[in-house]
């Protein structure tokens, strides 16, 4: 382990030094650009809570709508490279950080591409460069929350990507079989070993305490944005954070959930859109939600296929739902919500923020009003 301490420590300074200089001239060029556009149009305030590849993907669309973007983001994640960096060096994860970061982020897109690039031989097989830069910045000014805040600058970001919680915390899943599974990253593989699906996360520690700034965030937001991303282990290690909640609960902001467009085998499987609902309810122990946007387009054969092969399906309303989320107060939002490149579905971030940033705007008229 000292060995891939000292690569990361060199790769990681090499990092700093290169993206100081690279990117001079484009901060000084941001900066005025910002000046400008504060004087014209910022846009409503959108707090964004989740983590994963759905939040990232949304957060690309919505920039273009809002400078004023706050993206809350789970620090449960324990696997893969971030887990590496998060038992060696002691620190916070920082892969789903470093996507929203990238997300939000204006640079040249070799450098998104250099951020993004994984090694595949050696000490840091599999591992994210942007991973190592985070590490770097955490490394030298020995703070997790100035180190997101230095590369924000670097990266000249628009808005802001915040950790829920600076605390170490670890998810844990209870299944229905009554087992207990320790770790974000082993669960859905554990649910498809035991063949039982979860019934219920905590956090470890159970009384983990947010940052500062994220209750503010949702305090004084515009609208308040729960999802896309991974139900259980994207979304709720956020909402089990002690006063997330409840700060949600009460700011005046509309509260939207993105559904998903499938489900997630070993996590959600046969999951429909009011599932996915009475899941957030039955853990926050509140009806915290204001609308549901859900996607209504049926996937094309061929892609559903590949999908269907992983054992997953599309996440879609019925008339028995929408009576039900009527009953509980949630209106439904439903729309053609799918962009497919190559095989691959993804929301269409573009045409949901433009949905997310009406409802900001018409809900700031009426309560003016």
């Amino acid at each position: 382990m000292a060995s891939i301490l000292i690569v990361i420590g060199v790769t990681g300074w090499i990092a700093l030094i290169a993206s100081l200089y690279l990117y001079k001239k484009i901060i000084r060029e941001k900066a005025q650009s910002l000046h400008i556009r504060n004087k014209e149009y910022v846009g409503p305030k959108v707090v964004v809570i989740g983590g994963g590849t759905g939040q990232s993907v949304f957060l690309r669309g919505l920039k273009h709508f809002t400078q004023n973007i706050t993206a809350v983001v789970t620090v449960a994640d324990d696997g893969g490279g971030s887990g590496v960096l998060r038992e060696d060096l002691g620190m916070l994860p920082p892969g789903d950080i470093r996507n929203c970061l990238l997300a939000l982020a204006n640079i040249e897109p070799i450098m998104d591409e250099v951020m993004k690039y994984r090694f595949t031989e050696g000490a840091l097989k599999g591992q994210s460069f942007g991973n190592l830069f985070l590490a770097a910045m955490n490394g030298l000014y020995g703070n997790f929350e100035i180190a997101i805040y230095k590369m924000s600058q670097i990266f000249a970001i628009t808005g802001r990507v915040l950790p829920v919680s600076l605390e170490d915390i670890k998810l844990i899943a209870q299944l229905k079989n009554g087992n207990r599974i320790n770790g974000e990253s082993i669960i859905p593989k554990e649910v498809k070993n035991q063949k039982s699906s979860i019934d219920r996360v905590y956090l470890d520690p159970i009384d983990a305490k947010p940052l500062d700034e994220v209750i503010n965030s949702i305090a004084n937001a515009d609208i308040i944005i729960v999802g896309p991303g991974s139900l259980y282990t994207s979304i709720m290690p956020n909402l089990l954070v002690e006063g997330v909640v409840e700060a949600i609960k009460k700011s005046n902001a509309p509260k939207v959930y993105i559904s998903n467009i499938m489900t997630q085998p070993g996590e959600t499987d046969n999951h429909n859109v009011l599932d996915h609902i009475n899941a957030i309810v039955r853990h926050t122990k509140e009806n915290i939600l204001d609308y549901v946007i859900a996607n209504n387009e049926i996937l094309p054969d061929d892609v559903f296929k590949i999908y269907q092969n992983d054992g997953a399906k599309q996440v879609l309303l019925d008339k028995a739902q929408k009576d039900i989320l009527k009953r509980m107060g949630v209106k439904t939002i439903e729309e053609n919500l799918i962009e497919i490149k190559n095989n691959y579905i993804r929301h269409d971030a573009k045409y949901i923020s433009n949905i997310i940033i009406n409802l900001a705007l018409s809900h700031k008229n009426d309560t003016s009003k």
